[in-house]
């Protein structure tokens, strides 16, 4: 009879985190509960010693280097941004990767903080969205803007937008409107 161990507190905190980003991914839009704030346990769950990070918060940067992540001062070389506010200088939105047409998983990952229900609405379509979802979101439209110019499906970068202990997912595959 094989017999597994339970889960440590780290893995089952790493297991509802990778939990509520693929759920949120999957439902484009729809808030999905995190098990603790901020951003150090996602970086916990999706970094590990092959990925390439950029963060913009010097004790994120320390934290992601202790998985054995390479940390990256420019974005363009990233796997994962992680940053404080999706109103940064438009020269560090544009350096995102957003891969190619060939290979368009070379897009990076963006998790930034953004509240939730505050600032403007959003009108959001694609795949995960029966027709369409409306959402309200404290990211500056000047931001959607540029990332209709960077992102032209199947290239572009994944959103997650995390505020407190949830997080929404946007996909590069999601059309975003600003109301």
């Amino acid at each position: 009879m094989l017999t597994i161990a339970a889960p440590d507190a780290a893995e089952a905190r790493c297991n509802a985190t990778f939990e509520a980003l693929m759920w949120a991914m999957a439902r484009p839009g729809a808030p999905q509960a995190l098990p603790e704030t901020g951003l150090a346990a996602v970086i916990e769950t999706l970094v590990d010693i092959e990925c390439t990070i950029f963060a913009d918060d010097a004790g994120l940067r320390a934290y992601a280097a202790d998985t054995g992540a390479r940390v990256t001062g420019n974005p363009a070389d990233a796997d994962h941004v992680f940053l404080d506010s999706l109103d940064a200088p438009e020269a560090l939105l544009i350096a995102i990767p957003c891969g190619s047409a060939l290979y368009p998983d070379d897009g990076a990952t963006v998790v930034a903080l953004a509240p939730h229900g505050v600032g403007h609405r959003l009108r959001l379509r694609g795949a995960g969205i029966d027709g369409v979802r409306e959402v309200t979101l404290g990211v500056p439209p000047a931001f959607w803007a540029l990332r209709a110019q960077l992102c032209c499906y199947p290239e572009g970068f994944d959103l997650l937008l995390v505020d407190g202990q949830a997080v929404i997912g946007i996909p590069r595959s999601s059309l975003v409107e600003v109301l």
